[in-house]
């Protein structure tokens, strides 16, 4: 455990911000999930629809450095190609 006084309070902000930063990085694997289930099933009306709510929250995630922009860029080309192979 920290002594010093500095080390005591980052440690608190680190709990409090892991904890922000990992139910963030739920709703973007619910959010993708929710995405590739529309793409099994096959319906690309609505993969589509939820691909663009998806990328926005990919995006805005990879800002707030939740997610590495390369990771946020790798999901949304697979995604993005996996629907456009629907046809």
């Amino acid at each position: 455990m920290a002594n010093i006084q500095s080390a005591k309070k980052r440690a608190r902000q680190t709990v409090k911000k892991n904890e922000l930063k990992s139910s963030q990085r739920a709703s973007v694997r619910t959010a993708i999930k929710s995405v590739e289930q529309a793409i099994d099933a096959k319906d690309k009306g609505k993969a589509t629809s939820l691909f663009i709510k998806t990328q926005k929250l990919i995006d805005k995630m990879a800002n707030k450095k939740v997610i590495t922009k390369n990771s946020a860029s790798r999901q949304k080309s697979r995604l993005n190609k996996n629907i456009k192979l629907l046809g």
